[in-house]
């Protein structure tokens, strides 16, 4: 199929059940749009070229297993319904182009993958570490052009640069290797390619959920082996929606508050004759905090209860999905924020302690949520320190918790949200 033919599809109508599936009714309009854009974009830039194709990576919200991943725990994570979309075709020869709405195109020859000649910090060496991934376990990858839009929102915790690492693998894997790329390999790669190439030594939780889709649990007790299991719970079919709120918190000068985390984690497991804290009971810790206190200080001992707990709330909590019990997963997201602001203490930075929205959100909903007919719950979303807030919110509560978070925060700071259950995906 060429682009011509794409866009008169989707201004015509003929796409709209598989935008109906990324989007839902009421958002059908606004996404027919954007694609027909996306279209145009690359109709302008590349010409009309054969052989192409529409693809969608989702964002991802952390759910529960707040900082524990790095220390072997459980996460669980799921795909939302923001994207980043791209109409993109084949190209003969050795070049990738992407243009990216708002950024300068990337053009990258993928004949000489060497790691060390990567522009770190830059998209063009999130696209050489893809191929260079798939080159490593034997699959094909190819040039392409391709025309991208995000609306992943940035510094959200919602991992945007996840999602484009995904959609680079999507492209080639349906170009080149006939869909036979798992998602979670493609997962796997997209972490190396930010790990080797990038430069950031991020782990698997982003990637997996943005190319995965629905809800997910993985299990880092083998972090080169990762247990990744797939979950399907309907949310919006309990009435249910999601709601991110960014409390537009400075995230300048925080690198310091993020190392911190996994840094104290690792010094009370090294003092414990361990690698990281997987495998630590409470009963053990608790007997070395005498010993503890002097080595390590306290607050690193608060962080190891938190993880020793939270590990095993994600557990339980992934069976309550499998279960379809609703209220115990709402208790354990309640009780991982409440365990994330008093013992993992990411909530604000000791830096700046005048500022402290993630906080001032999470009272405001607990004020207003917490005499909600149905239940409800809040946390911290991702890192900490500063950004964002979660909350599952019964669907007849949202117009006024949105009313009320955006009164503090600005308009529209609070985005509801649904969880998609497609992950990184071709539509046509």
């Amino acid at each position: 199929m060429n682009i011509e033919k794409i866009l008169s599809g989707l201004e015509n109508g003929s796409y709209d059940e598989k935008l109906l599936a990324l989007y839902g009714e009421e958002r059908l309009c606004e996404q027919r749009k954007r694609w027909a854009g996306a279209a145009r974009q690359f109709l302008a830039l590349y010409g009309d070229a054969e052989n192409a194709g529409m693809f969608s990576v989702p964002g991802r919200s952390e759910i529960s297993g707040n900082h524990t991943d790095h220390n072997r725990g459980r996460v669980l994570a799921a795909s939302i319904d923001l994207d980043i979309i791209a109409i993109a075709a084949p190209a003969d020869g050795t070049i990738i182009r992407v243009k990216s709405e708002g950024f300068d195109e990337d053009i990258v020859d993928i004949s000489d993958l060497d790691p060390e000649k990567a522009e770190k910090y830059h998209s063009s060496a999130l696209i050489a570490g893809v191929c260079a991934g798939l080159k490593n376990r034997g699959y094909k990858y190819g040039g392409f052009n391709a025309y991208t839009t995000n609306d992943v929102l940035k510094g959200s915790g919602m991992s945007s640069s996840a999602a484009f690492e995904c959609m680079i693998g999507a492209i080639e894997n349906h170009f080149y290797n006939d869909g036979n790329v798992s998602a979670p390999e493609i997962a796997q790669i997209g972490q190396y390619a930010e790990n080797v190439f990038f430069g950031k030594p991020c782990g698997l939780m982003d990637q997996t959920a943005c190319a995965v889709g629905d809800f997910v649990y993985i299990d880092f007790a083998d972090p080169k082996a990762a247990v990744i299991e797939p979950l399907h719970f309907d949310l919006s079919g309990h009435g249910y929606t999601l709601c991110i709120t960014a409390t537009g918190g400075n995230h300048a000068d925080l690198n310091e508050d993020y190392a911190s985390v996994p840094a104290e984690m690792k010094a009370v497991a090294a003092a414990l004759g361990q690698e990281a804290l997987r495998g630590i009971t409470f009963d053990r810790l608790i007997a070395a905090i005498p010993e503890l206190r002097e080595k390590t200080g306290d607050r690193a001992i608060l962080r190891a209860i938190h993880f020793i707990g939270e590990n095993e709330r994600v557990k339980a909590q992934a069976e309550a999905l499998k279960k379809g019990d609703l209220d115990f997963f709402l208790d354990g997201v309640l009780a991982s924020g409440r365990s994330s602001w008093m013992k993992l203490q990411n909530v604000y930075t000791t830096k700046n302690v005048a500022e402290q929205g993630l906080s001032v959100a999470l009272a405001v909903s607990e004020q207003v949520l917490s005499g909600s007919e149905r239940k409800a719950a809040w946390r911290v979303h991702g890192g900490g320190f500063a950004g964002t807030i979660q909350a599952f919110v019964p669907d007849e509560e949202v117009a006024n918790y949105k009313k009320v978070l955006d009164s503090v925060f600005g308009e529209d700071a609070c985005r509801p949200l649904k969880i998609r259950p497609q992950g990184a995906v071709r539509v046509i």
